[in-house]
């Protein structure tokens, strides 16, 4: 029984992995991380920098009404090998940049074209929008201090989970 458990939490495991890209370019320095799913098939990953809140509010780095880049120095990257749709939007294989546009109530999952690669995530440029789809906002159970991006697999598909400080935003998605 305890080697059949061993076994079921390494297939867990194995289906997200994390490595650093880079230490930061900023002072202080955000880490910038990659890391991979596999969802219902997809292999999805998102390359992102992770800044950190070091006393500063949310609504501040957040700003409710703009488009933010949804991490920190190049623009936050989702790539897939295969099809996705977030509610309405649907989102061919390839790189698209993630932003999102937060609000007091809901937030905008804003996706866009890869102009070059080391595309900087600012300014943001409305003319490389591709589209958008509402984000469910919570409040998370306790502070985050650091931003993280998750994807939590579901039995439909998965879920794109974004926090930072009190905020939680989570779209759900179908592979296919």
């Amino acid at each position: 029984m305890v080697m059949m458990l061993v076994g079921t939490c390494s297939i867990g495991l194995a289906a997200q992995t994390t490595t650093e890209v880079h230490p930061g370019k900023g002072t202080p320095p955000s880490p910038h991380i990659k890391t991979t799913w596999v969802i219902d098939g997809a292999n999805i990953s998102i390359e992102y920098g992770r800044p950190s809140l070091r006393g500063r509010s949310d609504a501040t780095l957040m700003p409710p009404g703009r488009p933010w880049r949804t991490g920190a120095d190049e623009a936050t990257l989702l790539t897939t090998d295969k099809p996705l749709t977030f509610g309405t939007l649907a989102v061919p294989v390839g790189t698209h940049t993630i932003n999102t546009q937060p609000d007091a109530t809901e937030w905008q999952l804003i996706l866009g074209k890869l102009n070059a690669a080391g595309q900087w995530g600012v300014p943001y440029e409305p003319g490389l929008e591709t589209g958008r789809a509402p984000m469910r906002l919570a409040a998370t159970s306790a502070p985050v201090e650091t931003l993280t991006i998750f994807i939590d697999d579901t039995p439909s598909g998965g879920t794109l989970r974004i926090e930072w400080g009190s905020k939680s935003a989570t779209i759900p998605f179908t592979v296919g």
